[in-house]
């Protein structure tokens, strides 16, 4: 199957292009863009591999679903669109960048900033039903992004993985810790981040993780 994806990614996924679920996970998306409102729009959909290609990933910011509601879905997770408010969780997620580093929260709550520094910001459903939260989950994607993890975790070394929340936590749980860094913590939902999300430091052990390899750190 011919997918419209980053030259590299295209290149390394091609075997799952070609499976058997990724051919019904395509006629089901289809379906779904045809007949009602999915986001984020199809154009963006792999947005998150486009900003960040395979050679270039330091950091992988793993996600479950896109927001579903208008506007803010672009392709990255925990990202919304340039003047749109800020979804409670990224609010904690600037919080504990500003406690972690003493970064002022910033006006814009667009990662793609991140994502042209070599942060992968992945989730693990690609798309979402308007209004209907975990809509699409269980149709193929999982698969999909599973794969993606496990070409990063076996080709490439010393990749920062961070995984909040039990979802991302069992999804990345055959990662070898000792060819990449991998951060745990609570999810930064409110209904969790105080349970050990916030003064997690997962920023700052980033950076610390990636000056150790010899790599640039993230400006968060």
């Amino acid at each position: 199957m011919d997918v419209r994806i980053e030259e590299s990614w295209k290149y390394r996924l091609q075997e799952e292009f070609d499976k058997p679920y990724f051919a019904q996970l395509t006629q089901f998306v289809r379906g779904e863009y045809a007949s009602g409102t999915v986001y984020p729009p199809g154009r963006e959909m792999f947005a998150a591999f486009d900003a960040c290609p395979f050679e270039q990933v330091r950091v992988v910011i793993l996600g479950q679903d896109p927001y579903h509601e208008p506007g803010q879905a672009h392709g990255l997770c925990f990202s919304v669109n340039d003047g749109v408010q800020f979804p409670p969780s990224l609010v904690n997620i600037f919080k504990e960048i500003e406690s972690d580093l003493g970064k002022p929260i910033p006006r814009s709550g667009n990662l793609m900033r991140w994502a042209q520094q070599g942060v992968l910001l992945l989730n693990a459903t690609l798309t979402v039903r308007a209004h209907q939260a975990g809509s699409h989950q269980n149709k193929g994607w999982e698969a999909f992004t599973d794969a993606v993890i496990r070409r990063l975790a076996t080709e490439r070394e010393h990749i920062v993985f961070i995984l909040w929340g039990s979802y991302a936590q069992r999804k990345g749980a055959f990662i070898d810790r000792n060819r990449h860094c991998v951060l745990q913590s609570p999810h930064p939902s409110p209904l969790s981040a105080y349970r050990g999300f916030f003064g997690n430091k997962h920023f700052s052990r980033t950076n610390e993780y990636l000056v150790q390899h010899g790599y640039k750190p993230i400006d968060w």
